[in-house]
């Protein structure tokens, strides 16, 4: 393996000063096979073997900088000369920060020559002698060549799947599959992650999952993941991080992890741009985008539209039982429906650099979301043997989604010292939205007469964040870094509700009891605080630490529905990093505390009756869950191929949980069993899993990446006197291959196992994809055709749970079957181009804010 390694090091080297010294061209899109992870590429090497150095106890160092940025070039190609001649001695790749070092060397004169593509070379003479074995160079700056561009070619590529130290990142734009599609096809091939039909997000098996997009969030995600990720096209992704052991910066960080949506956006001099149109039969869109920079100023846009569409049935089967355990009463439901839906979005951004080390940056992001069903319902209650409720119902369901985020930032860097760092950043988001219904109801068989009963919803709600943080970055030496930072969120949220019904006069009138204003606020202050330093040659550690102060305030409509809350929380975490003899491999442990406080999504009041034996509603005095991770991580390169394992163990005493009751309720005279559903701090939830990644190229163009999950789930609760328990896997392979003439084939599969709920169980469910896609006019442009489960039509999902009668007399057991069938076999064919001239321009230093303290909906999963 170092032998393979070096040998592919002294190639790099030279091909870099020898295009450095001919042709400047853009920075590389992606490593080359059996590269180190982030190292540039191009075509596998093909020199020979190194000749056998002479060794010794001698050590040359230093750090990579752009000339111009004062910032480290990443993965910067070093390449050790003899005093004469071109034939590598040795050879290293910078890390991340810039640094190389070059180790065991014997006396002697030496030159090193350092190079990036898109720079010049440079190359000094360095003289090792006895007394002096170790030369530190200080800074190596680069300086970046450019040159107008009349079109790109990229001749080299990322892999589908990537591991970096802290992460693992999924190449969405390398996937022809996701093309036409949504941000829910994408994440569903993310290493560790699983996205169910409905949409529904989970990492490692647990809902309690932080959505970021450009590291930020967004008003997008702030109150429905699963509706968000219809919102967002797959075409304007171009790559997802899944991050499971986020340090002390971010906030509270999500009990499972973080996982960031990264926009495709560029630092190019010049005028490109890019226009694209999908067209299939569940997924429709349109996307374009155009992007300018001169000088210091930069300007990016993308305007997309988009449409689905969404027929399905379902199915209601529950039997009610009395503590004795006699069947007092049964309910059947058929429901089908017909769905769609679509919206538009807008992102502008501008970015200005006064000078090399001050960068200044505004972004908008607007998004507008519409989508509505309409279902033919038809319903049987019958209380023991006597038929008493039978009837069809025609019902219209709408909802509306707008949104926007104005973020501000300001980045200061400190010349030589590239390192060193301050940023302070401002965000202001908000979210409406309304929700409505209208129920017509008829005598079962009898749609053409009026109806005997109406009913009309509607819930308009509005959540307002406003955030303000400053971080610093500090270089105690040049391999110890403290960082402390600052935040304050501030956070509005209204709920209006109402709901009118009418008999068959068709008088409509309000229902008192099921109307109100909710009115919610919650503020949070958090500093922090992380320092990072080796522990010998093989050790490096971080410990950092979180204190967070949060105050809460609620009031329904009048004195009597105010409430308050406040606490202050310390929030450890600690991470231990051992390299290992073979290069870039490590093993590391680490644990950490998350605090997870509830969104909109659990805290909103309404009471949705869309059916009236089973209501939904939001619970506004849930608390916030604390959550105690531990995991182990192994990761790997073995002859061009990545293997990561992690060992985890997840305890939440608090957790946030779907709760169901089942209740005698006295109904216009007759006695009904209405099952009612919201959430509560209510369980302890324990959760211990192992899983396995693996990437790996078989041949140069054929690439295989694969994900394994298994977890054992202990679900307890003490109030609801119930406990679940079982076993839960998931796996998933994608994988492409590039035939000749711009022609490439790509597969995507997946399965998941039950998913096991406090009350209940979710039923396995699979998919898979296929995709071809060619490219066009000499790479600019692509055509490509992708199949969704093209031999199934539709997938059959089930939710299977128990109510349970404990403390309250009034309430029974309940056993029901929700089956939903789900449209899922879906054709789409896309185009895009690609177009203007560009020069390469390096990147300049960001931060991001990141609001990842909230739980937010998984559609009811309870967040297992």
């Amino acid at each position: 393996m170092k032998n393979s390694l070096l040998l592919l090091l002294a190639s790099a080297g030279l091909l870099a000063t020898e295009a450095a010294a001919q042709a400047p061209a853009t920075r590389p899109a992606a490593p080359a096979s059996g590269a180190p992870t982030g190292a540039p590429g191009g075509a596998s090497p093909q020199a020979a073997i190194l000749p056998a150095a002479p060794r010794g106890n001698g050590r040359i160092s230093g750090t990579v900088l752009d000339a111009t940025t004062k910032q480290p070039v990443e993965f910067a190609t070093v390449a050790l000369l003899p005093a004469t001649g071109e034939q590598p001695l040795d050879g290293a790749v910078a890390d991340d920060k810039g640094r190389f070092s070059l180790k065991g060397l014997a006396p002697g004169s030496y030159r090193l020559s350092v190079s990036f593509i898109g720079c010049g070379a440079v190359v000094q003479p360095v003289t090792l002698a006895e007394g002096k074995m170790s030369v530190d160079l200080g800074s190596v700056a680069l300086q970046s060549q450019t040159k107008q561009l009349g079109e790109v070619q990229v001749t080299g590529e990322r892999p589908v799947v990537e591991s970096k130290p802290d992460r693992l990142v999924y190449n969405a734009a390398q996937d022809a599959t996701n093309k036409g599609g949504t941000a829910a096809d994408v994440l569903r091939k993310a290493p560790m992650v699983s996205v169910d039909p409905d949409g529904n997000l989970q990492l490692r098996g647990s809902g309690n999952v932080r959505v970021l997009i450009n590291g930020k969030p967004s008003a997008i995600v702030a109150n429905d993941v699963a509706q968000a990720l219809k919102q967002l096209p797959a075409d304007q992704i171009k790559n997802v991080e899944v991050i499971t052991n986020p340090s002390a910066k971010y906030d509270s960080e999500g009990s499972a992890g973080i996982i960031n949506i990264v926009l495709k956006e560029n630092n190019l001099q010049g005028v490109n741009g890019s226009v694209g149109l999908a067209a299939g039969t569940r997924n429709s869109n349109a996307n374009f985008n155009l992007n300018a920079r001169k000088g210091k100023v930069g300007f990016n846009s993308a305007l997309n539209g988009w449409a689905f569409y969404a027929p399905g049935v379902q199915a209601v089967d529950r039997n009610t039982y009395d503590r004795a355990g006699k069947l007092i009463s049964t309910l059947t439901q058929r429901n089908e429906g017909r769905g769609g839906g679509g919206g538009g979005n807008l992102r502008l951004g501008v970015d200005y650099e006064p000078a090399p080390n001050h960068a200044l940056n505004l972004t908008l992001n607007g998004n507008l979301f519409r989508n509505g069903n309409n279902a033919d319902v038809s319903q049987t209650f019958t209380p023991g043997n006597d038929r008493r409720s039978n009837y069809d119902r025609e019902l219209e369901q709408k909802f509306r989604n707008q949104n926007f985020d104005l973020t501000g930032s300001y980045t200061r860097s400190f010349g030589q010292q590239s390192r060193r760092e301050w940023s302070v950043l401002g965000q202001h988001s908000r979210n409406t939205n309304r929700r409505e219904y209208d129920i017509d109801q008829y005598e079962l068989y009898q749609e053409h007469l009026s109806p005997f009963y109406q009913e009309s919803s509607l819930n308009r709600a509005r959540n307002v964040e406003t955030t303000l943080q400053t971080d610093y970055v500090h270089p105690l030496s040049d391999k110890q870094t403290v960082e402390v930072g600052a935040k304050m969120i501030l956070r509005d949220v209204y709920s209006n509700y109402y709901v009118d019904t009418a008999g068959t006069r068709g008088v409509f009138g309000q229902n008192a009891s099921l109307t109100n204003i909710f009115d919610y606020t919650q503020n949070v202050t958090a500093g922090y605080a992380t320092y990072a330093t080796p522990l010998g040659k093989k050790y490096n550690v971080r410990l950092g630490g979180r204190v967070e102060r949060t105050d809460i305030e609620g009031n329904f409509q009048g004195d009597a529905g105010r409430f308050t809350l406040g606490y202050t929380n310390a929030l450890p975490n600690v991470s231990l990093t051992r390299n290992l003899k073979q290069q870039g491999s490590t093993i590391r442990a680490s644990y950490t505390r998350r605090i997870q406080r509830p969104s909109i999504f659990f805290l909103n009041p309404y009471v949705n009756r869309i059916d009236p034996f089973n209501i939904q509603r939001g619970n506004p005095s849930l608390n916030a869950e604390f959550a105690d991770n531990y995991e182990l991580n192994w990761n790997t390169f073995v002859k061009g191929s990545v293997i990561n394992l992690t060992g985890y163990a997840r305890i939440t005493n608090n957790a946030i949980e779907a709760v169901r009751t089942t209740r005698d309720t006295l109904v216009n005279g007759v006695t009904r069993q209405i099952l009612t559903g919201t959430y509560g701090n209510v369980a302890r939830n324990q959760t211990f899993g192992l899983n396995a990644f693996g990437s790996v190229k078989p041949l140069p163009k054929w690439d295989v990446s694969g994900n394994v999950n298994v977890s054992y789930v202990y679900l307890k609760s003490q109030a609801l006197q119930t406990s679940n328990s079982g076993l839960m896997y998931s796996a998933n392979i994608n994988s492409g291959y590039k035939f000749d003439k711009g022609l490439s084939l790509q597969f995507f599969g997946m399965l998941n196992s039950r998913r096991i709920q406090l009350q209940g169980t979710s039923s396995a469910w699979s998919m898979y994809a296929i995709g071809v896609r060619k490219d066009l006019f000499k790479g600019k442009g692509d055509l490509t055709l992708n199949a969704d489960n093209p031999f199934t039509k539709f997938r059959r999902l089930e939710n299977n749970f128990r109510t349970r009668y404990f403390d309250d007399p009034s309430l029974v057991q309940s056993d029901q079957r929700n089956t939903t069938n789900i449209y899922q076999r879906g054709v789409r064919l896309a185009f895009n181009y690609r177009f203007g001239k560009l020069e390469n321009k390096p990147k300049r230093p960001s931060r991001s804010i990141r609001n990842d303290d909230q739980k937010s909906g998984d559609g009811g999963q309870g967040g297992n």
